[in-house]
């Protein structure tokens, strides 16, 4: 067999897990593809940066891609305004943004019932709210949004409004320095106008007459300034794609130099359409080198406590997986970014299971495709940031260090 020359990377987002009734959601799903790909692969555990560190979303897929987060992070925001197609400039102010549910200054739902399009209120604020600074304001994914600020004398430092919890109060912003006073009134005032905007709109009215929460208030976090980066295919010499549903990991994916390659029907956070996520992730790889596919539904149900949707959603993904078996020239790659037990209802720092399947690969004896399994692997445990130099390796991508 010849050396793979191209990476498919599947991360199955949130999808690793902690025993429940000693088994997790992927030792209970039926996943013969997954199990498959185990038995013709090397198998490992991976820390999400490194030991005992939660990550979010945006860290890990850095990490992912071989980003020191430490030394590139600098705020979701910017991320999550690339993802909903904001034209960013350096210097620019970016936020990632919550519809939430405001009852007499409280927050009794931080995700609005989970809506899934916020469109029109999105349209409301851009067109309603005035300040004394250039603001993009765009609709994301579900009950998300991103927001920018752009002009003379902003600041990123400054605090969230979001209290994190239900049955707390939105919090005011604040300035962390005296650079940052202005954009933290700038933001204050953005939060009074969009409640007087929210408040009286027909979605709302809608909403609160059919018995749903009202998307009434915005709670701004993940500020961060945009920056000068160094671009996937600067960093690795490879042409990628990005293929998700969730506009942080297509931010992501833009900031970062991929291709985004949208997928009808596959939006939302939801993966309605996971087949067709699949096979553009293969048609991709025709004229790409790399190909990013993320797949979200699994975190989402770790976040609601709901492991039978989990377990279950694990299975769903499991038969759009049958054309990835066969692959050929191609190192297939599946994991998670973060683990998201059921349990906890947020992110963890257990490991997660990582498996890569294609030409060179010294197959060991793992045959199941899980977190425990996954542990007596050849890989052992690696940390995500190493798994980019691993890949790069084995499809002979990498110089040598030394003589």
């Amino acid at each position: 067999m010849g050396i793979a020359r191209k990476i498919l990377l599947v991360v199955l987002d949130g999808v690793s897990d902690r025993p429940l009734d000693d088994k997790t959601p992927l030792q209970m799903a039926n996943k013969p593809n997954l199990d498959s790909i185990a038995r013709l692969g090397i198998n490992g555990i991976m820390d999400p940066v490194a030991p005992g560190i939660r990550t979010g979303s945006d860290v890990a897929h850095l990490a992912l891609l071989g980003y020191d987060p430490y030394k590139v992070y600098n705020g979701r925001g910017p991320l999550e305004a690339a993802g909903v197609g904001i034209q960013l400039k350096k210097g620019d102010i970016a936020f990632r943004c919550n519809f939430a549910t405001m009852k007499d200054g409280i927050i009794v739902d931080r995700r609005a019932g989970r809506m899934r399009d916020n469109s029109e209120l999105a349209k409301a604020i851009q067109e309603g709210v005035k300040l004394d600074a250039e603001l993009i304001f765009k609709r994301s994914t579900g009950h998300r949004a991103a927001m920018v600020l752009r002009g003379k004398g902003l600041s990123s430092n400054v605090t969230s409004s979001d209290p994190k919890h239900e049955g707390e109060p939105v919090k005011s912003v604040h300035a962390i320095g005296p650079e940052s006073e202005r954009t933290a009134n700038i933001l204050n005032e953005f939060i009074k106008q969009s409640e007087n905007i929210l408040e009286n709109h027909p979605i709302n009215t809608e909403r609160k007459r059919s018995g749903k929460p009202p998307a009434n208030t915005i709670l701004i976090r993940g500020a961060g300034t945009v920056q000068k980066i160094e671009t996937f295919p600067e960093r690795y010499g490879l042409k990628g794609a990005v293929i998700a549903a969730t506009g942080l990991i297509i931010g992501i994916g833009i900031r970062y130099g991929l291709d985004y390659i949208e997928t009808e029907g596959a939006t939302g956070g939801v993966d309605s359409n996971i087949s067709a996520k699949v096979k553009n992730a293969i048609n991709a790889l025709n004229d790409h080198d790399f190909v990013l596919l993320n797949i979200k539904g699994a975190d989402e149900s770790g976040h609601d406590g709901r492991i039978e949707e989990k377990t279950q959603f694990i299975s769903k993904i499991d038969k759009a997986f049958e054309p990835i078996v066969g692959l050929e020239d191609t190192l297939v790659v599946v994991t998670a970014d973060h683990s998201t037990p059921i349990a906890v209802r947020d992110h963890s720092a257990d490991p997660v299971p990582v498996m890569i399947k294609g030409s060179g690969i010294r197959v060991d004896n793992v045959r199941t495709y899980d977190e425990i399994s996954a542990a007596t692997g050849g890989l052992n445990r690696i940390c995500s940031m190493d798994l980019m130099p691993i890949l790069m390796d084995l499809i002979d991508n990498t110089k040598k260090f030394g003589a």
